[in-house]
């Protein structure tokens, strides 16, 4: 019986830290302003027929605060990456000179910088939804062993430590949120 409870802990631990670890990527892709070659993770370029990341069939980098260089390994794949960015709509039009695709990120006006701050706590309030159904179903699990046979104060000990814990990384959220928001009204 103990090891089971031991086990809906630490898995309850591992998954309210995946639930972190995908609101950190998230945040990633919003940006503030500055070049961050990171907005164009999950963009797909077709390459001979199959959807290929961006970074894997071209060099990203970043020229200066505001400009991320593409430039494709084959010439003839300038075309589908521009088009892929463009359908992307991340809010950046690439400028393709034939050899290099240039994104000139423009600088966040006030109204942008608050639309992106919602869209930050969107995901945030995503992260929170989660961490707050792995409690409910680690709560569950407790409740069960319980009916198993576990004791009612090894159990209710159980749910205090899932408490704690969802309380520390909900905790967690809103330092990545209020991190986030000072990056981006940062002028």
């Amino acid at each position: 019986m103990a090891e089971g409870l031991d086990k809906i802990l630490s898995d309850t631990d591992a998954s309210m830290d995946k639930a972190i670890k995908h609101l950190e990527a998230e945040l990633v892709k919003i940006r503030a302003g500055k070049a961050n070659p990171a907005i164009l993770d999950g963009i797909m370029a077709e390459y001979y027929g199959s959807p290929t990341p961006i970074g894997q069939i071209a060099n990203v980098s970043v020229l200066d605060a505001r400009t991320i260089s593409v430039q494709p390994w084959e010439k003839n794949m300038l075309q589908p990456i521009e088009r892929a960015i463009i359908m992307a709509n991340i809010g950046i039009n690439p400028q393709n000179d034939g050899a290099v695709i240039r994104l000139f990120m423009p600088p966040l006006t006030e109204e942008r910088r608050k639309e992106l701050v919602k869209r930050c706590n969107g995901e945030g309030e995503h992260a929170k939804v989660a961490v707050r159904n792995i409690r409910r179903d680690s709560i569950e699990a407790i409740k069960k062993l319980q009916k198993d046979g576990l004791s009612e104060d090894v159990c209710k000990d159980a749910e205090k430590d899932v408490q704690e814990a969802t309380d520390r990384y909900i905790a967690l959220v809103e330092k990545h949120l209020a991190a986030k928001e000072k990056e981006i009204m940062a002028v």
